[in-house]
């Protein structure tokens, strides 16, 4: 970088200090130093050039740049040279006293500057700052404190000047009339003080060695007068504190008789300070440099002092401390340092005042005390050493105190004794007795508690101790003769229980330390301490290995303990050293590698057992065993406050009488311990039968002895005397030593050797057990209910089953009590509160039938039901298990009896591996998989989980055959994947992912197969953890799809049908899951399901029936749909098969059939075939022969009509309706026809009227009704809405289900049609045409009326439809019904209203058909004859007269006879017609017409008798031209 570079940066840089943001400030300032750590000078002169241009920036940032350069300045005064110092010397000399302003940032920072330069160039220095400190004018407050610094950061450099400054400085101090200026002349006093001492102190390396203190002397002097006796009387008591700072160097440089003469005011004074002053520690620092000074020339005035001195400062120490700040902390160092001066000097007058101190009960007093004496003891060795008995002797009342203070300073006193030698002395004993008592201080409960007010804990104490003992030991040479082997003697007793972990790791450092100093192999030579109670190799084994049972108590004695034990190895015995050098480090690597919260106890027990029981074979010495068997009896009773410790004793008494050959000893321990054992600790109890157990390991027969002559002793005989008034508690004592025994009994069968215990189970062991478990109340045998004796019976007959079970000649063993013991033990399961799992009962006892089941003889299978059964309700229906201690289920209890049961279930799995076996298994199960409680649930998941892995895990296929129940316990277990519990959703993939390869195992695939769609369950159990229900379900259908893949056909079926079973879940997730699985299965598999259609459709209506649950019906909607988009014909007819009237869940599956038009369609088409292919209707008889028979629906166009109805009232049927529509419409019409009149079956009469009154919003199911509502559905659906309404407002719908109206409704329908859906009538017509010549008259009837009346409207002659319908109609006028014939030839005459100007064209072919129909004598009511003429008096004037003509009088004559007819309307019609004819008769036929009329007119007299008869051409009105 160039120069001219660096200055832009840096102004670049200077620019941006200004900023607002501190953090830019900041960044700024370090971008400077890291420039000026570069180029040191270029930054310097650029800064300098800055500041003097921008006179006016703000003080802050002139301080911050200042600063920046003071930075650089210190790390690179080297490199400067003297020009570019003259240029900084200048700037920061004029920075600094631009201001009067007192003690601002920018005049220090510029001070700080100059003392930065003067460092190396303090003459230039020296040169600026002296030309602004002239006589006579009081200087600028930053000259003094630049000189008073330069003073201390180049004392060699400034000493020099400091005559010269001082004789200056001097008169100054008069004119000096603010406090904070003489403050600052205060401190450039202290520092001119201190300068000059660190010179005079190192004159061999002063530039000057001439130098003397007396140069100095009476300028300092005249500076003391003013001080002391002027300024030290401020009432400012920062001048005061500024004052007295500078008193105490100032007094090394007074004069000695000066000084001697000043003291007994000095003194006084400064110790007035405390009083009237918070902090202390400038009056403590100086008042331990005026008595250095005092000390230093001898002075005895000292003495006359010495009293006030001791009371002041040792007030001082004892005065409550309110922190621990540093200012504190420094100040009582302070006061110490004073002390120790003062020990120097007057050792026994400081030792008179401080030791009866020691006696007082203040705590503050004798814990100040305490801490002055461990200084001194420190800081005065020399002077103390010969007080040291007299020192010791007066700790005689502190080491009683119990005050927590008082005990922390104790020790640390004590540890100040070790270090220089008092411990060696008469009396040390006692301290290191002392010290170790603290070590066993109990723990605190608490110690993350914080202590307040400077408060002590025992903790804290405790924890001094450790680490003073461990100091002591360690770094104190001179101690190891002290404590060892004294040490040993605190390893026996309980109450240095809490202390052993430092006392072993103190012992193993001094042990390691005299062996290294070639001390005896025998590093505990009990000869040469026969005085000391030290405690026998066999007490220290015993203790050591005992403790370290519970290894991580007590920070690690498990470790500590071994280590000694290892370190001791000569003294044990002589032959375990190279042994323990393998096997301890082993046993401390154990530890390294666990915690106290990854150890197993058990495991880490044995390891110790086995380490002992090595340790005994190395040493092969019975004597020895003998002697350590007996020391650990010995030492029984001092571990009762300690349960778990006792119980490991107890188990090293069994290893170690287990190694023992002498009988005798082992038959006397074992009776000792059974008559002295404390029966009521369960830890006790527990370890007395495992000491039994490990030593029936070789002393088999010895130990049954004992036992049984135990059994046999009075022990066990209750106290039954009537003045016993500790009856209930010698019942109670009893039935302890009952358990005791029995537990003693399990564990001798499951540690003695196999090959013996076999032949004792049931002779010995099992009598005495059932002996000690029931007594006889006058022959009658009578059972405990003490839980406790349960469980010691429970746990000795799991134990000695085990022990059956892992013999190698179990196979060949018959256990005769099999049967009992199973029984006892379901019994025991029973009896166990239901709702609640506090004992071990449960558990134990599953365990025991788990080995007894493997036993011979094999269970009856009722048997292996009820236990199946039993254990199974006694643990699923527990409450959800907790961890807390008040829960009715802990985690951990619940665990291991979980684990038994799975234990006992596979047992039972294992004894009939087949597939058969495994439903068995899962049946017992379904009931809590179905539980609509969700830990139940759970639970019965992950057992069935458990053995599907197993049977997984066991399977053996020697032939290929088939699994099966593959699809019944897949359907169990699939919908699970969606229960609301996500363990139960987990655990249900799991038990698929199993099925699915027990297939493929069925199938010949080996083991370590891997199949591509089953391990794909595996990636999808992540999708099943998360509780989004569109992702959970989207997994489940994923499921299914490998579910579908995998199933065998035949499997399929019973699948579904497990799987329908899941619609009804309590749990609603697992119902839609079922729901999604089926309807994916469905898709994925349904084109082989054809001939289990009916089945299907037939348990989902029942499901339906069983569930209220929203989303069941749609689904089954769906299901139904799947299904018939494969097997349409199949679906319907199952459909039509539901029982009538359809209830709503079977409507709602028929509307599912409408949701896609081409499916929709074929329903349709099915159902118009179901609808045609039956009779309508059966006639019966009822009563008489001679009646008219009833006629009966027939059931299946009834039940096809039913279902048009539903399927053509789904919203989404709308385009198959219209794509069928002429057919659906003819058809509804048809069946409207031929079901008028027509009756229900009996049993649906009689159905019809149940459900009347228990559902009235059911549609009517009568035959004729449905069919009409059917129709009117089909209008609506194809668009005909302004047809059913203009038919609903003529009562056309209501005319249609009657026999007397119904041609009328149908005409009113087609005149409907006609005017509203004239576009529909061309294929209407087509299709009615084709069903004219139907065997059923009425539904000839029915569409030749509708045909008949659509020739009204003008529609047909609009779609050329006339000349079609005329010749329908006309084809329909031989019809052998006459009613058919009639509405032909309304139909024809209809054509006067619809298309008059047709008549004409087709006027022959109308009155052939006319006067065919006056001349109809089939009829035998003459209706037709009636239409006939009817037709032909609308005819008559819209047709040529030529045309009537030839027909003219032939009509005439035939219509003569109607005119006498009884039937007013047939005289009406015949008359009326015989007016049309008369305007129509013209020519030739007038005459013959006439004559007719002459007949009339007599006719008309007769049967209207006058008065006022009018004349025969009155009598012949004009008939109307047509009909109303």
């Amino acid at each position: 970088m160039t120069e001219s570079y660096v200055k832009k940066l840096s102004f670049t840089l200077l620019d941006a200090i200004p900023d607002k943001d501190p953090a830019v400030q900041e960044q700024v300032c370090s971008a400077l130093c890291s420039l000026g750590e570069a180029r040191p000078e270029e930054m310097l002169c650029a800064c300098e050039k800055y500041l003097r241009q921008h006179d006016k920036l703000a003080h802050p940032y002139r301080a911050m740049v200042l600063r920046a350069m003071e930075t650089v300045l210190n790390s690179h005064i080297h490199e400067l040279d003297k020009d570019t110092a003259n240029i900084v010397i200048f700037l920061a000399s004029s920075e600094m006293t631009k201001t009067k302003e007192l003690g601002c940032d920018w005049q220090r920072a510029a001070s700080n500057v100059l003392v930065a330069v003067g460092k190396r160039f303090v003459n230039q220095v020296m040169e600026e700052v002296l030309s602004k400190f002239q006589p006579g004018i009081l200087p600028h407050c930053s000259v003094v404190e630049t000189l008073a610094s330069l003073s201390i950061s180049n004392a060699f450099g400034m000493v020099p000047f400091l005559p010269s400054i001082l004789s200056t400085m001097l008169p100054m101090l008069g004119m000096a009339k603010q406090d904070a200026m003489r403050v600052v002349f205060c401190c450039a006093l202290q520092h001119f003080s201190e300068s000059t001492l660190e010179y005079l102190a190192n004159l061999d390396q002063a530039p000057d060695p001439t130098v003397r203190r007396d140069a100095f002397a009476t300028d300092i002097f005249s500076a003391y007068d003013v001080l002391f006796h002027h300024w030290l009387q401020s009432r400012d008591a920062k001048l005061r504190l500024a004052v007295v700072a500078a008193l105490g160097p100032m007094s090394h440089l007074l004069p000695s008789e000066k000084l001697e003469e000043q003291l007994p005011k000095l003194l006084p004074g400064v110790l007035s300070l405390y009083k009237k002053h918070a902090e202390t520690f400038q009056v403590s620092k100086s008042l331990g440099q005026i008595l250095e000074a005092a000390v230093s020339v001898g002075s005895r005035t000292l003495e006359v002092q010495l009293d006030s001195l001791l009371v002041a400062l040792h007030a001082q120490i004892c005065v409550p401390v309110e922190s621990s700040s540093p200012l504190v902390m420094s100040s009582q160092k302070e006061v110490l340092r004073c002390f120790t001066v003062l020990a120097c000097c007057s050792p026994d007058r400081l030792l008179a005042f401080l030791l009866p101190r020691l006696d007082t009960s203040n705590e503050r007093l004798r814990v100040g005390t305490l801490q002055i004496l461990r200084h001194i003891i420190n800081s005065a060795a020399a002077q103390m050493e010969v007080k040291k008995p007299f020192i010791l002797s007066s700790m005689r009342l502190p080491l009683l105190d119990t005050n927590n203070k008082v005990k922390r300073a104790v020790v640390q006193v004590i540890s100040a004794m070790a270090h220089h030698g008092y411990l060696e002395q008469p009396g040390g004993k006692v301290m290191v007795e002392y010290i170790v008592h603290q070590c066993a201080l109990p723990p605190e409960q608490e110690p993350e508690r914080p202590s307040t007010d400077g408060e002590e804990t025992a903790d804290s104490v405790r924890l001094v101790s450790i680490r003073t003992l461990y100091l002591v030991s360690t770094t104190v040479d001179r101690m190891s003769d002290v404590l060892w082997p004294y040490l040993f003697e605190f390893l026996t007793p309980v109450r240095f229980t809490a202390a052993l972990t430092p006392l072993c790791r103190s012992l193993v450092h001094l042990a390691l330390k005299r062996q290294e100093a070639g001390a005896d192999t025998f590093l505990v030579q009990y000869d040469a301490y026969a005085h000391a109670n030290l405690p026998s190799p066999y007490a220290v084994t015993t203790r050591l290995l005992v403790v370290s049972s519970n290894p991580y108590l007590g920070d690690g004695r498990g470790a500590a303990s071994l280590r000694l034990l290892k370190v001791l190895h000569g003294s044990i015995h002589p032959l375990l050293g190279q042994r323990w050098e393998i096997t301890v480090p082993l046993l401390l690597e154990y530890l390294d590698e666990h915690t106290k919260e990854t150890l197993s106890q058990k495991e880490w027990e044995e390891k110790l057992l086995v380490f002992l029981r090595d340790t005994l074979a190395v040493i092969s010495d019975n004597m020895w065993i003998c002697q350590l068997s007996l020391e650990m009896c010995k030492q029984l009773p001092s571990y009762s406050g300690t349960p778990q410790e006792k119980n490991f004793l107890y188990k090293c008494i069994g290893t170690t009488l287990g190694a023992t050959s002498s009988k005798e000893v082992v038959r006397k321990h074992l009776r000792e311990l059974l008559e002295t054992a404390r029966y009521q600790e369960e830890a006790e109890r527990e370890g007395l039968a495992c000491c039994l157990g490990i030593c029936a390991i070789t002393h088999l027969e010895d130990t049954l002895a004992q036992l049984e002559d135990f059994v046999r002793s009075n022990v066990l005989r209750k106290s039954i005397g009537i003045f016993s008034i500790f009856k209930d508690r010698s019942e109670h004592e009893v039935e302890k030593v009952k358990s005791a025994l029995i537990l003693c009994y399990g564990h001798v069968a499951v540690r003695a050797p196999r090959e013996l215990v076999l032949a004792k189970v049931e002779s010995d062991i099992l009598r005495n057990m059932s002996q000690c478990f029931s007594t006889k109340v006058l022959g009658i045998k009578v059972e405990t209910k003490d839980p406790a004796l349960k469980l010691c019976l429970v746990q000795s007959l799991c134990m000695v089953s085990q022990a059956v079970c892992s013999s190698a000649q179990a196979s060949a063993f018959y256990f005769s009590r099999k049967a009992e013991l199973v029984a006892q033990m379901m019994e025991f399961i029973r009896a166990e509160p239901p709702d609640s799992l506090r004992t071990l009962i449960r558990k134990k006892a599953m365990l025991a039938c788990t080995y007894l089941v493997n036993l011979e003889p094999a269970l009856e299978e009722q048997a292996q039901a009820d236990v199946i059964h039993g254990c199974l309700h006694s643990v699923m229906a527990l409450p959800p298990e907790s961890n807390g201690e008040d829960s009715m289920c802990q985690e951990p209890l619940y665990l291991d009896t979980m684990h038994a049961l799975e234990d006992l279930l596979t047992s039972l799995l294992q004894r009939n591996m087949t597939p058969q076996g495994l439903q068995l298994m899962i049946e017992h199960l379904s009931p809590w998989i179905k539980s609509p409680r969700g830990h139940e649930r759970t639970r019965a998941v992950d057992l069935s989980a458990c053995l599907l892995q197993y049977f997984l895990e066991h399977l053996h296929v020697s032939a290929l055959v088939p699994f099966h129940n593959l699809g019944l316990l897949v359907g169990l277990f699939s919908p699970r994947c969606a229960d609301t519990w996500p363990a139960t959703r987990q655990e249900a993939v799991g038990c698929v992912y199993s099925l699915l390869y027990l297939q493929l195992g069925y199938e010949g695939f080996s083991r370590d197969y891997r199949d591509d769609m089953a391990e794909r369950l595996l990636t999808l159990k992540d999708g099943l953890v998360h509780p989004d229900p569109t992702i959970l379900f989207h997994t489940c259908h994923s499921i299914a799809q490998i579910i579908a893949k995998r199933l065998p056909p035949d499997q399929l079926i019973s699948l579904l049908l497990t799987m329908f079973e899941g619609l009804v879940d309590p749990d609603k997730n697992c119902s839609r899951a079922a729901t999604v699985m089926i309807n994916c299965l469905l898709k994925e598999r349904g084109k082989v399901l054809l001939e289990k259609v009916p089945e299907i459709v037939s348990v989902l209506r029942s499901k339906l029936q069983e569930t209220q649950e929203e989303h069941v019906l749609p689904a089954a909607q769906h299901s139904v749909y799947l299904l018939a988009s494969q097997h349409c014909a199949a679906v319907v007819s199952s459909l039509l098969g539901s029982p009538l009237p359809f209830d709503s869940h079977t409507c709602a599956l028929w509307r599912a059939l409408a949701v896609e038009p081409s499916l929709t369609t074929q329903v349709l088409g099915l159902l118009l075939e179901k609808m045609s292919r039956d009779v309508p209707f059966k006639e019966s008889r009822t009563f008489l022969l001679g009646s008219t028979p009833d006629r009966v629906a027939t059931l299946l166009p009834l039940a096809a009509t039913c279902a048009l109805y539903e399927v053509v009232s789904a919203p989404a049927s709308g385009t198959a309706v219209l794509e069928l529509y002429p057919q659906l419409f003819v058809a509804l019409l048809l069946r409207v026809s031929c079901t008028v009149g027509v009756q229900l079956p009996r049993n649906l009469q009689a159905k019809e009227k149940r459900s009347t009154g228990t559902a009235p919003v059911a549609r009517n199911l009568d035959p004729c009704s449905t069919a009409v509502d059917t129709l009117q559905a089909l209008l609506l659906q194809g668009g005909s809405q302004d047809v059913v309404q203009r038919v609903e407002l003529g009562g056309g719908w209501e005319l249609l289900r009657t026999s007397a109206g119904h041609e009328n409704g149908v005409t009113q329908l087609a005149s409907a049609m006609a005017k509203c859906a004239g576009p529909r009538l061309p294929l209407l017509m087509k299709a009615l045409v084709c069903t004219q010549d139907s065997v059923y008259e009425i539904q000839r009837v029915t569409s030749t009326a509708f045909l008949a009346e659509l020739l009204s409207s003008n529609v047909v002659n609009d779609l050329m439809l006339l000349e079609s319908l005329l010749d329908s109609l006309a084809a329909r006028q031989k019809d052998s019904s006459a009613s058919v014939r009639r509405l032909v030839l309304r139909g024809l005459a209809n054509i006067a209203s619809g298309s008059p100007d047709k008549v004409r064209a087709h006027s022959s072919q109308l009155l052939t058909a006319m006067i065919s129909g006056l001349d109809d004598g089939d009829d035998p009511h003459s209706l037709v004859a009636l239409e006939a003429m009817v037709g032909l008096a609308r005819l008559l004037h819209l047709v040529e007269p030529r045309d009537l003509r030839s027909v003219l009088l032939h009509t005439a004559i035939r219509i003569r006879p109607f005119f006498d007819s009884e039937k007013v309307e047939f005289r009406t019609a015949s008359i009326r017609l015989f007016g049309h004819l008369n305007k129509a008769c013209h020519g030739d036929c007038e005459d013959i017409f006439l004559e007719q009329v002459v007949g009339l007119q007599v006719c008309t007299v007769h049967v209207h008798p006058p008065p006022g008869a009018r004349g025969a051409g009155g009598c012949l009105p004009e008939a109307p031209a047509g009909r109303s």
